[in-house]
């Protein structure tokens, strides 16, 4: 998180998991509509069964996704989630994807949880990432700016 920024109650890293299925479908629906749009590039107001399937369903090798979570009344609650792809012809190569949530933004859990991706991808011989992008989504491209010069 960025230095000094102080959230409670305080968000966890962990790699996505089979059960996580309702976590991550009610985290998308709990996205501003921006939001949702910046991260599907196209208006996605809810995740079928096979978007969560297909989101869920990851092998850490080819397909590696986390999410960062916090605490809350409800129980456990995912807040953003990073993922990569391996681009099946292009294996030092993989399609990276993020999405915080609204209230979270700009608070550096997008850095952590990219830089943390970014670990893992490496450790399975990933050492490019590729991103389409929104051209007015400005907080990705500084995401990936300071990421970048790091």
């Amino acid at each position: 998180m960025k230095s000094g920024a102080r959230i409670d109650p305080p968000i966890v890293i962990r790699s996505i998991r089979s059960d996580d299925g309702e976590r991550l479908s009610a985290s998308h629906a709990r996205l501003s509509p921006e939001s949702r749009y910046r991260r599907f590039l196209a208006a996605k107001p809810e995740l079928s069964v096979a978007d969560v399937r297909y989101l869920i369903d990851v092998d850490g090798v080819d397909h590696i996704a986390l999410v960062a979570t916090r605490r809350s009344a409800e129980g456990e609650q995912i807040v953003g989630v990073a993922r990569c792809v391996r681009v099946p012809d292009r294996s030092h190569t993989a399609e990276f994807a993020i999405v915080v949530a609204d209230d979270l933004q700009h608070h550096g859990v997008g850095t952590a949880l990219l830089a943390r991706l970014a670990e893992l991808a490496v450790a399975q011989g990933i050492t490019r990432f590729r991103a389409t992008m929104l051209s007015e989504n400005v907080a990705i491209q500084r995401l990936l700016t300071t990421f970048a010069a790091a």
